[in-house]
């Protein structure tokens, strides 16, 4: 009989160690060593694949071991020692069951939790198997007990999404120190782009540099010139009537082949449509993630932006999405504009334009952008109002002063964190 209780024992030490190796696993270590033809990894993905089957069967196949070896115990101490033989028993199990069942194995495991979960998947796979209709009813039984009671769960969700733990887990190294700010917005940038629309950070209407087709071809040729911008879309008539977008590429080599067939005398006739790209429009709605990939497959860097009525609301371009991920992009052709300026007393002065997103990544706050992209618009969706010059408001742990206004637009604001 002593020998069937170690015995149980080491099945219970086995079942403890396994389930902490597997819940305790990385995932993606599992993977690569998968990868590299680990037969024991392959065999731990899949069953961390169904995590509620997996801890069902080892929470069963653990109580079952550990209430028949005290059974067995109170059956032998009884034998030797009478009436006390319980509480000789109760006492000598609760010790073994601790140290050599429950701490041991589990201590073992945690220390290197992916090569123990890859040792012990081959054995634990055929119990899962065998066990697995067990588990199956008391799941049920769980459900309907817990049914009856007004809580209900969703047999197909997850309790965290699998981009959401890989953001929390970078937030937290970065919390530790472990992970440099920088790194940390490129890659939550990155993770975050199925989450958020082109609406969010495109450039407002009001903002777009555009070229009247009807203008005379010498002063096309004289804006593209001056702009900074490499693209700029054509309008007839009306700026909301976008009928091509002009590429200085393009514009040059057509300036070019006519100065080399006519001499350039002058640019009359040139017609600026013949060398003219279609527009590309882009819903409002559309995730940053599909619309970058939209771009790679089009081959196109550049779209207008536009909303369920098909009005104009702004462009997006691939850098855009890209400075979501690696911040700001600047080349030799681009105007410094500072958004962004710290006052001694510690305030700052931004431009209302400036997105809350990129607030909180220059200063680490934590401003909602729930409701609003912009800082001004954040001031106006709280204030719901438009304020005037000098207004001051306090919210989400920050004051924001009112500096300038233009027409209905706040330009300037002054911000401080409240203490």
């Amino acid at each position: 009989m002593g020998g069937a209780i170690i015995l149980l024992l080491v099945i219970s030490a086995f079942f403890s160690g396994s389930e902490t190796a597997l819940t305790a696993s990385n995932r993606a270590k599992l993977h690569g060593m998968a990868e590299k033809g680990n037969a024991g990894a392959k065999r731990a993905l899949a069953l961390s694949e169904e995590s509620e089957k997996l801890i069902g069967s080892v929470l069963l196949g653990n109580n079952l071991v550990n209430i028949l070896s005290a059974a067995l115990a109170t059956s032998l101490f009884t034998i030797l020692a009478g009436a006390n033989g319980v509480i000789v028993a109760t006492a000598v199990m609760t010790a073994l069951v601790l140290v050599f069942a429950e701490v041991l194995p589990k201590t073992y495991a945690i220390s290197n939790p992916e090569v123990a979960a890859a040792r012990v998947a081959k054995l634990l796979t055929p119990i899962v198997f065998f066990l697995s209709p067990v588990v199956r009813v008391v799941r049920a039984l769980v459900r309907g007990i817990l049914r009856l009671v007004g809580v209900r769960i969703d047999p197909g969700s997850s309790v965290l999404a699998a981009h959401q733990e890989i953001a929390d887990a970078i937030s937290l190294h970065h919390s530790e120190g472990m992970v440099a700010k920088v790194d940390r917005d490129r890659l939550l940038g990155a993770l975050d782009l199925k989450e958020r629309e082109v609406v969010e950070i495109m450039l407002h209407r009001s903002d777009i540099e555009m070229i009247d087709a009807d203008t005379p071809s010498d002063q096309i040729l004289a804006q593209c010139l001056q702009s900074s911008h490499t693209r700029i879309p054509l309008y007839r008539d009306d700026p909301e009537n976008i009928i091509g977008v002009i590429h200085a590429k393009d514009l040059l080599r057509a300036v070019y082949d006519r100065f080399v067939q006519d001499g350039l005398a002058d640019l009359s006739g040139f017609d600026i449509m013949a060398i003219a790209m279609e527009p590309y429009f882009v819903p409002e709605t559309t995730s940053l993630d599909d619309q970058m990939h939209e771009f790679l497959r089009r081959k196109v860097h550049f779209g207008l932006v536009v909303d369920e009525y098909g009005s104009l609301q702004g462009l997006i371009t691939l850098e855009d999405i890209l400075e979501e991920i690696v911040g700001e992009i600047t080349d030799e052709h681009d105007v410094e504009e500072d958004d962004l300026l710290r006052e001694s007393d510690g305030s700052i002065i931004v431009d209302g334009s400036i997105t809350i997103r990129d607030l909180n990544r220059k200063c680490d706050w934590n401003l909602s952008d729930e409701d609003a992209n912009t800082v001004a618009g954040l001031v106006i969706q709280e204030a719901q109002m438009i304020p005037a010059e000098g207004q001051v408001f306090s919210f989400q742990g920050v004051r924001f002063e009112v500096l300038t206004r233009e027409i209905n637009r706040l330009t300037k604001l002054k911000l401080r964190k409240m203490t």
